[in-house]
This record gives C-alpha cells, structure tokens and sequence, in this order.
C-alpha cells in the first residue's frame, strides 16, 4: 500500500485498508471508474456481445446486437455485486438499468452509464449511513464492448469516503483475453468496512465472478439499449 498526500494506492502486498469506523457514519461513499479508450486501427469489426443480467431481477432486453461495421471504443462498465445482512443479493449495473436506489436497499446507485471514457467517468455512489446493512460488496469492471485489452485502457478505480485518504486501484495488467475483473471486495468487519484489493481477471462475465466469489445467484443473457 503506497500512500501520497491524501492517496492510497492498495497494492498486491498492501492490498487492504479500512473505509469506514465504527459507529454511525454519514455521507456516502464514491466509487469512480474511468479510462483513456483506444481504438484499434486494425479491427475489421467488432462483435457486440450479449452480457449478463441476474435472471432474478429479469427485465427485458433491449434491442440491437451484431457486428459493429468499424472500430469503436472500449466501452468499461462498473459495477457491484452485493450482499446485504439480511441475505438480500443482487447486482448494481448499466446493463439491464439495475442503476440501484441510495434510500432503499441496497442503498447503493450508479449515476449513469458512460460509453466513451469521459473524464468523468462512471462513479457510484454508497449510503454509509446504512453500512451495517452490508455484508459484502464486490466493485468490478467489465468490457461490454470492444477488444478485450484492459491494459490499453489505462482504467483506474477510486474509492473516495467522505473523512480521509482515498483510495487508487490501476487495472494494468496485460490480460490478453479477460473480459471481467474483480477490482475491490468490501466486507463488513464488526462494524467496520475493509476495502480489500482483488483485481482478479477472469475471460468470462458476471456468472464467472459470481462463482469466484459465491453470491449465488443465477444470470441471463442481456443486451444495452441503443
């Protein structure tokens, strides 16, 4: 773990640190995605893929699919799995607009879905004032769209509480085929939430996280909408 000034960069030796107290919190917790997207001058098209949304919260597809006629940028998503003490799980995602709710459970909300790699980014948002209500959160990032190249994209995710240092995780590694990682788990430790650095590629989707990580649930097929 490398601190600068107010960062902490949650490294493969010092992959954890605490993102909360004991005792009530207020405020809420931001979770950041965002990237540098690269096109690929040699790909002749690019197939969108259908991802996967929990058959649980089925909604319905949107429309489209098929082959991209010229090269496109990398499109990340960010996302969480969650687990709440009550047994509740499911999944906080673009696709499928399970985008969350910060009032109800699993008072957790992503603001929005950016295709390009503004230099927003894609930031979710974590009610602390309901952080008992957490058993386990798994942030992770997907490819929707795009040649799997994660390190190309230059992603970084930054966990920012509201009282002290945040937090950096890079997605760096050249995974030739991965199209998945698991960036951060957050679990719930007598009261205290510890933000543990995972950054596991997988070549699947969130079905492969899901049995890494052993939420259970059951996915379907799932498209974006135009």
């Amino acid at each position: 773990m490398m601190s600068q000034g107010g960062k902490v960069t949650l490294t493969k030796s010092s992959p954890a640190h605490a993102i909360t107290t004991e005792g009530p919190m207020t405020g809420n917790l931001y979770v950041n995605l965002h990237w540098s997207a690269r096109l690929d001058q040699g790909s002749q098209g690019q197939l969108r893929r259908k991802l996967l949304q929990p058959r649980l919260l089925r909604q319905s597809d949107g429309g489209g699919g098929g082959l991209e006629g010229a090269p496109q940028n990398v499109d990340l998503d960010l996302a969480c799995m969650y687990e709440l003490t009550d047994g509740t799980r499911g999944v906080v995602q673009p696709l499928g607009k399970f985008f969350g709710d910060l009032s109800h459970p699993p008072y957790i909300k992503l603001s929005g879905d950016d295709k390009y790699g503004a230099p927003s980014g894609e930031t979710m948002f974590i009610n602390l004032e309901k952080k008992e209500q957490f058993k386990r959160l798994l942030i992770f990032v997907y490819i929707y769209d795009g040649t799997p190249a994660f390190a190309s994209t230059h992603a970084v995710i930054q966990i920012i509480p509201p009282t002290g240092p945040r937090l950096e995780v890079t997605l760096d590694r050249r995974e030739a085929a991965a199209r998945s990682c698991a960036v951060l788990l957050i679990e719930n430790e007598g009261g205290v939430l510890m933000a543990r650095r995972e950054v596991r590629y997988v070549h699947g989707f969130q079905a492969d996280l899901d049995r890494l990580y052993g939420f259970g649930m059951q996915w379907e097929r799932g498209y974006k909408e135009d």
